[in-house]
């Protein structure tokens, strides 16, 4: 697996992203790559889960693309304001070099949680394939693999982060989501920015109980899923 080439650009909401110039596209909206994280991820997976689960601690997260990280830290962010123990496994074939995630902003961005800003650097920095405490409420494993050749922990929570399926089709196929869903813990929750109408009918034959969510700004629609009790 070849390294590929990538380049910073601001995003609408003025937080950053990166753009993929082999698969010319980018790792996160253009409309916002800080609003979009914060609505698929945080409103719609690790708040929804809490109100569904107060007292059902910790929360195992599973990530498909730690790319830039701004999912991870946006989570230990959460964990540290909510004091829920986060159990976070994430997934990356190509990580990103020192010279590019050094530069991202994203911890620029909110004043309200600038104070956070060493832990993004720190999950940059821990070794890879090696899981450890980050903080006080959030443990933090991330693996250089592909998902075919993942190791798959049990789940409660799923965010569906890969490229999308028109420039990466091959993550979004139902045989490929199948070991993703049979991770999930009853009860687990399924999260993706994707919205195509193939992917809700895998998830449903799969056995998950598929929602059409509005989208972040900039996209209409986005999907969830949740696996019966």
């Amino acid at each position: 697996m070849s390294q590929p080439k990538v380049k910073i650009i601001t995003t609408e909401d003025g937080s950053h992203t990166l753009y993929n110039e082999e698969l010319q596209e980018t790792y996160h909206s253009s409309h916002g790559a800080f609003r979009e994280s914060i609505h698929v991820f945080m409103l719609y997976g690790l708040d929804s889960w809490l109100a569904r689960n107060p007292n059902k601690y910790p929360i195992r997260v599973f990530e498909v693309g730690f790319g830039t990280g701004l999912n991870a830290w946006l989570a230990l962010v959460w964990a540290e304001q909510n004091q829920v123990p986060v159990l976070y496994h994430s997934i990356e074939p190509f990580p990103l070099e020192a010279e590019i995630y050094t530069q991202l902003n994203y911890t620029e961005h909110d004043h309200d949680i600038w104070h956070y800003h060493k832990y993004f650097q720190a999950l940059h920095e821990r070794p890879w394939n090696e899981g450890s405490p980050v903080s006080e409420y959030f443990n933090f494993k991330k693996d250089q693999t592909t998902l075919e050749e993942s190791d798959l922990y049990p789940a409660d929570l799923v965010f569906y982060d890969a490229f999308a399926p028109s420039k990466q089709p091959e993550l979004w196929t139902k045989e490929v989501l199948e070991p993703v869903v049979d991770a999930m813990l009853p009860g687990a929750v399924f999260t993706t920015y994707c919205a195509m109408g193939q992917l809700k009918r895998d998830l449903k034959e799969l056995g998950l109980e598929v929602e059409t969510l509005p989208g972040p700004p900039g996209k209409k629609e986005m999907t969830r899923a949740w696996k019966a009790i």
